[in-house]
């Protein structure tokens, strides 16, 4: 009879097409991966993995199993959940996807808060891109998604989280650091900017805010594209360029005098953050546990944006 630890050790494989690698993530050798592998193959009397030297691949028996493996797993743990929740209990495996800023800046508060509710929940959340995010949580592969991004899938509930106010940071010593009055849209041309990758959230802001005022990202001089919203504040901190980044990125910045915030006449830039998750999908004890934390009323200064007072600190 087959064993979920078996499965489990099948899917890690898979995901990840390299023993060592499964091996890594689940703690145990890649001599272990491989016996076990191949004694499962054995039982099931197919090849699961095409080997040629090192280098593994799925064989259609193996792409085949994926599904039914997964749907195994989260039988095992939905029954497991279910004799907790007779006692009282809310136990299990909260799997999250986010994006980056998500993971940094919201994500922590939440936990804390739901852990020392249950604390037989365990958490594992990926920080990635926010179109991966989404796609982590249609795979089945996350519970919920923290994402900037909408897409009208039909089996996805979108609900708004918070706004997150967009500013324009620049080095202390900037002319505009000591601005009395906004600066106008077609003066940020002349500046040298440091920018999100194309996929960013923050960058679509900037993007749609900048054609209401008849201009492009084509129209800013890019010095540098970075992927990380902190390595964005830290090279505008170092003098490299300006930049349009998140009000939470830039606050402690801001109140510690690193960085200046510079209005910018008619352009007022946000993003929203909304928690997806997958309604075709049962919900579990400890997912629908973290949908309710997190829209809980006590909860409600972390779903507050920072507001932004130019001259002065950002004040939360």
């Amino acid at each position: 009879m087959l064993s979920t630890n078996e499965l489990q050790v099948f899917l890690a494989a898979a995901e990840t097409e390299n023993f060592s690698e499964a091996g890594r993530r689940l703690g145990v050798s890649q001599p272990a991966i491989s016996m076990q592998i191949k004694a499962l193959e054995d039982r099931l009397g197919l090849d699961l993995f095409q080997r040629s030297g090192r280098h593994i691949s799925l064989s259609e028996a193996g792409r085949a199993l994926i599904p039914m493996a997964r749907e195994t797993i989260e039988r095992v743990i939905g029954i497991e959940e279910t004799m907790a929740s007779l006692q009282g209990e809310v136990v299990g495996l909260l799997r999250l996807a986010c994006s980056t800023t998500a993971g940094k800046y919201i994500l922590p508060s939440l936990l804390s808060g739901l852990m020392a509710r249950h604390p037989q929940v365990e958490v594992v959340c990926q920080v990635t891109q926010r179109e991966a995010a989404l796609e982590t949580l249609r795979r089945g592969d996350a519970h919920i998604a923290l994402t900037s991004l909408r897409m009208p899938f039909k089996d996805v509930e979108y609900r708004p989280f918070l706004t997150d106010t967009i500013v324009l940071v620049v080095p202390p010593d900037h002319r505009w650091a000591k601005a009395k009055k906004a600066i106008l849209p077609e003066d940020l041309v002349d500046e040298q900017f440091i920018i999100r990758e194309s996929t960013s959230g923050t960058l679509d802001a900037v993007r749609q805010g900048l054609e209401w005022h008849n201009l492009s990202l084509d129209h800013l001089n890019t010095i540098m594209t970075l992927g990380n919203a902190e390595a964005i504040r830290m090279a505008v901190q170092e003098g490299i360029g300006i930049a349009f980044v998140s009000a939470m990125v830039a606050l402690e910045a801001v109140e510690t005098g690193k960085l200046a915030v510079v209005e910018v006449e008619g352009l007022e830039l946000e993003k929203t953050l909304y928690m997806a998750r997958d309604i075709d999908r049962p919900a579990t004890r400890a997912q629908a546990a973290f949908w309710e934390w997190a829209f809980d009323p006590q909860n409600e200064h972390i779903r507050r944006r920072p507001t932004l007072r130019v001259g002065a600190p950002l004040a939360s």
